[in-house]
């Protein structure tokens, strides 16, 4: 019998070859290794793997491109905005406080998630690819999840009082990011896998389910004020159809942010002593000094080339940084932009996210079918918990980055699908 099937699948093999060009198998290749690119982004130590899954995608497309053996399309409605951001930062370079670090991040964080954008845009260009892409990102996130509670709480022995966060731990499970980056990964999750829940689907439906809950777990594990708010607004928006079912989901965040140690992290009194209003008021003081270009694209320039100290001295004092360490970086995305780019910079990055959330509004409101009605919510949603995020934590670094561009990759291949239906 098992010699019968070697034989059977040998022979399909063949025929699928015969009957697709070596150029061809190389398009599939790089669907898989940007699937694995995605799919690893919250593992720790896979810098040099998933270094190697970028590139190489790179190159292929590249030869693909040349053997014209590939559909690759610039056709987007966010090109002018990141053109128009880019030019900006490009520009900025030449009058950077700190020109080494700012032309690496103009290369590591910004050209170089541009082009996984189109890749991704041009790979999962279709339905069938862009189901696919989601499923690479449940799965991700629940063994992500999964294996973060066992190591974490069980290996590491912690208490389960305990606020999940992988910062400082080493050691092969030793995980590289805080909880609080993590949740934006969960939210995206969750929010997808509603997405795929179907009437009369019970196995399949029974599978998303267990995906689920290691995530919402997790999620609770994390104690976030920014994660509860997020969560709060995007499932408002992805649920606005459904107020019986959103009504009760929104009841059930307030109880249980009501009875865990979280709620006495949402008082008026705790929020406006904040440590990130603090950060706020110093990084608007150094804003005033290079309202224009900023101080450089360099994620590092804040914390190392500018002289802090000098800048929280003039800091109204009730909003002064007294620790011993004075916070190295914004904590805001907004302001994080704001102070790098200058004002004009923040104008330009500001249209890069007004187009994408008016695309996946149009998506979801005058879709063509139920698929881009459906899909474009739940990116506007996901992106929604994105923002709110990148209010309260930092957001310029890979894990985040590249769930960024995977999102807008992602609404990007709706807004396509859906001009398909409409053209």
């Amino acid at each position: 019998m098992f010699e019968s099937m070697y034989h059977f699948g040998k022979e399909k093999f063949l025929r699928a070859r015969e009957g697709t060009s070596s150029l061809a198998l190389l398009g599939h290749a790089v669907a898989i290794l940007m699937g694995l690119y995605v799919f690893l982004n919250p593992f720790p130590h896979m810098t040099a793997i998933k270094q190697i899954c970028f590139y190489l995608s790179l190159f292929l497309v590249c030869l693909l491109l040349i053997f014209k053996k590939i559909d690759f399309s610039f056709r987007t409605p966010l090109l002018i905005p990141f053109c128009l951001f880019t030019c900006w930062v490009f520009y900025g370079l030449f009058f950077a406080v700190d020109k080494g670090n700012s032309i690496h991040d103009f290369h590591a964080h910004l050209l170089r998630y541009i082009v996984l954008y189109f890749i991704l845009v041009n790979v999962f260009n279709s339905r069938k690819r862009f189901m696919a892409l989601s499923r690479i990102i449940i799965a991700s996130a629940t063994l992500y999840s999964v294996l973060g509670i066992f190591y974490f709480y069980f290996i590491l022995g912690n208490n389960w009082a305990t606020r999940f966060s992988y910062g400082a731990s080493k050691g092969l499970l030793g995980y590289e990011m805080s909880g609080n980056s993590f949740y934006v990964l969960v939210i995206f999750s969750i929010l997808l896998t509603l997405s795929f829940l179907k009437k009369g689907e019970g196995r399949q439906n029974l599978a998303l389910v267990f995906c689920c809950i290691p995530q919402i777990a997790i999620f609770f594990l994390i104690q976030s004020r920014g994660a509860y708010v997020a969560l709060f607004f995007s499932l408002g928006v992805f649920l606005w159809r459904y107020k019986k079912i959103l009504w009760a989901v929104l009841i059930l965040l307030i109880v249980i942010i009501a009875i865990s140690p979280i709620k006495n992290r949402f008082t008026i009194d705790y929020l406006i002593h904040a440590d990130r209003i603090k950060v706020m008021f110093l990084t608007l003081e150094i804003v005033q000094d290079y309202p224009v270009i900023g101080i450089g694209f360099g994620n590092r320039t804040y914390g190392e080339k500018i002289d802090l100290k000098v800048y929280n001295n003039r800091v109204p004092s009730q909003y002064k940084q007294t620790k011993r360490i004075i916070v190295g970086s914004p904590h805001n995305m907004l302001l994080n932009i704001l102070v790098r780019t200058g004002y004009l910079g923040l104008v330009l990055f500001l249209s890069i996210l007004f187009v994408f959330s008016w695309m996946c509004w149009k998506c979801a409101r005058d879709g063509g079918d139920d698929f881009a009605r459906k899909w474009g919510l739940c990116m506007g949603s996901a992106f929604l918990a994105l923002f709110i995020s990148g209010m309260f934590d930092q957001m310029f670094h890979h894990f985040m980055e590249i769930i960024l561009y995977t999102m807008l990759s992602m609404g990007t291949i709706i807004w396509r699908i859906n001009k398909e239906l409409s053209s």
